[in-house]
């Protein structure tokens, strides 16, 4: 029936390719599917300047929050930096581990999404002007390690001015909060830490007959301190420095930091003391807490989550808008890192390895065949085996991922493999002198069961992980999907459009007659 109504086979084949393309335009992306590991790991940003004994009684209170569910197992929190100091941070840093019961024992119609969403939500109402960030232990871990910062995703602001940068930054947060699937937005704060400025009057110094580096020796020697010597502990060679300052009633408030008093010998009295507010001004500032350097370069980031939606779909908005409605200085740029840098990464190297792929896999059909027409036939199954994994993604709703695209490349080999099995075997009928479309409905039929042994093989061995959804599974099922949903496809398509092509393309005709016995072709 198809050899008879080739147009029309070729017309629902083209129709299924072009609803098949069509599916993608709608598709989302992202890196790899998130996998699940029973936990949940939160960050809160607590203010800048917070103390150590205010921060430990918010720490104690967001604890005792997320352990009120029934479905957290414990909540372990630390507040501040490691003692080795191998993570840069502060007192306003707290990350809590959380590992939740099993799935299989939460209470009907609860998930871990909406249970994130209720802890998000009364913890934000419990404590105002604290960002939390929810993601999960090792994800977490591995995302901080390749972008350097402490979040799933976020966008690096380059520049030179800290104020400029922070100002900017908060424009882009606010634009990116419009996009539907961002969450956990929140900036890197680099200003904010009190500090006290001393400036040098050098007009005012040199009546004084003062230096800017006798003002700054006394400020350094009053405040900091100076050096006297060393103590050494007996029968060991361990010391440590004697530093001497003012006591801390003399330089412990910003008045009293006006009052320490430098020597002058220009009033002709010897050595004369001066309050050192007649020579310098010095007022309290809010200076930098953090600088964050990349590449001999200043920074500062904007992490960011997605949920409900995925990743390259909500990312691709975000840049749009930001850059539609968010003018950067001169000189200062953008950088999308974390798990987004890593999908931007992973498609560049596909846009290589999948048409080398593709070449080589030509390549060894026509070292098969030594014909250009059987190469490009047996290639042309490729396109076929895609549609049933395109179809199987977009009903199911699971975005193209890296996965995915394993699973695709797959699909290439069993697809041209099957393509091979019926050319070559149509080649050796019409060699043997069967007429060709006779050859083509025996070459169907023969190798029917070859092709579906091998459709066959490959479905079942990767139904398990296609249908799994246990912890762990959600990395391999895309892979899994895609080849169930191709393979359960293309046996149909290859072995009613590729007799079609075949008919209308293939130049094979019988090999002239020799002498002796008749060839012989057995079935297989």
């Amino acid at each position: 029936m198809a050899l008879a109504n080739r147009r029309l086979v070729l017309a629902v084949a083209s129709a299924l390719m072009l609803l098949a393309i069509v599916c993608t335009r709608f598709m989302g992306m992202e890196f790899l599917p998130h996998l699940e590991e029973g936990n949940l790991w939160i960050r809160a940003n607590l203010p800048l300047s917070i103390s150590l004994e205010a921060g430990t009684e918010a720490v104690d209170g967001i604890r005792r929050v997320i352990k009120s569910y029934p479905e957290v197992e414990t909540v372990i929190s630390q507040h501040g930096r490691p003692d080795d100091g191998t993570d840069a941070t502060g007192f306003f840093n707290a990350e809590f581990f959380v590992p939740l019961k099993p799935f299989d024992s939460w209470p009907k119609g609860w998930d871990k999404e909406r249970l994130t969403r209720d802890i998000e939500a009364k913890l934000s109402d419990r404590f105002p002007g604290i960002e939390f960030n929810f993601s999960q232990y090792i994800e977490d871990n591995v995302e901080e390690a390749a972008s350097g910062v402490k979040g799933e995703n976020s966008v690096k602001l380059f520049g030179n001015d800290l104020e400029t940068l922070e100002k900017t930054a908060n424009h882009i947060k606010q634009v990116m909060s419009t996009v539907p699937g961002v969450t956990d937005l929140g900036v890197f704060k680099s200003l904010g830490q009190p500090t006290i400025k001393i400036t040098v009057d050098r007009a005012k110094a040199a009546r004084y007959g003062l230096a800017t580096g006798d003002v700054n020796a006394v400020v350094q020697a009053a405040i900091g301190g100076q050096a006297a010597g060393n103590l050494y502990e007996d029968g060991s060679d361990r010391n440590f420095p004697i530093v001497v300052r003012l006591s801390p009633e003399d330089r412990g408030s910003l008045d009293a930091i006006r009052h320490i008093t430098v020597g002058t010998t220009a009033l002709g009295t010897g050595t004369a003391p001066i309050p050192l507010a007649d020579v310098a001004d010095i007022r309290m500032v809010s200076g930098a807490s953090f600088i964050y350097r990349e590449g001999q370069g200043r920074y500062i980031p904007i992490k960011f989550s997605v949920r409900g939606r995925d990743l390259g779909g909500a990312v691709l908005e975000a840049q749009q808008k930001v850059a539609d409605q968010v003018q950067l200085p001169g000189g200062y740029r953008l950088e999308w890192v974390g798990e987004f840098g890593n999908l931007q990464d992973a498609v560049r190297r596909l846009a290589v390895a999948v048409p080398v792929s593709l070449v080589l896999i030509c390549v060894l059909l026509y070292l098969n065949f030594s014909s250009m027409t059987d190469t490009l036939l047996a290639a042309s199954v490729m396109p076929m085996a895609l549609i049933g994994g395109i179809f199987i993604l977009a009903v199911t709703g699971t975005p193209f991922s890296i996965s995915a695209a394993i699973g695709f490349i797959g699909l290439f080999g069993i697809s041209v493999m099957e393509g091979i099995i019926v050319i070559s075997y149509f080649n050796q009928l019409v060699h043997a002198g069967i007429e060709r479309s006779a050859a083509l409905v025996k070459a169907a039929e023969t190798r029917l069961r070859p092709v579906m042994m091998t459709c066959i093989a490959a479905c079942v061995g990767l139904l398990p992980a296609a249908l799994s959804h246990g912890i762990g599974s959600q990395v391999q099922r895309p892979l899994a999907m895609v080849v169930v949903g191709g393979i359960l496809l293309a046996p149909i398509l290859i072995l009613v459009v590729l007799p079609v092509l075949i008919s209308l393309f293939s130049s094979r005709t019988a090999l002239p007659v020799q002498d002796g016995p008749a060839p012989v072709v057995e079935a297989e």
